[in-house]
């Protein structure tokens, strides 16, 4: 899959609310606050199931009640359209 111009990359995140580009890494981030630690590692739970058969990469960053994710596409050195995808479905999950 190739990578994404910053334009691209712009008119894309319109579709996924919630989540910014980190332009220094060319990747996007969203940080999801829960209610406890418990509640932040189901939902890392819930995230890393979906993912356990894809080959796509997720950083996932735990904090107490604070959950991290940020995507990009190793490969690609930058965002494609799959890291946006992600990012939606996760969105639903979250």
């Amino acid at each position: 899959m190739s990578r994404l111009s910053v334009e691209q990359v712009k008119l894309y995140l319109g579709k996924v609310p919630g989540w910014r580009l980190v332009e220094d890494r060319m990747a996007l981030s969203r940080t999801y606050e829960c209610s406890d630690f418990a509640s932040a590692m189901r939902l890392v739970n819930r995230v890393a199931e979906m993912l356990e058969h894809d080959s796509q990469h997720v950083e996932i960053r735990i904090n107490a009640n604070l959950v991290t994710f940020v995507l990009a596409t190793r490969e690609a050195r930058g965002l494609t359209g799959k890291d946006f995808a992600l990012a939606q479905t996760i969105t639903k999950v979250g």
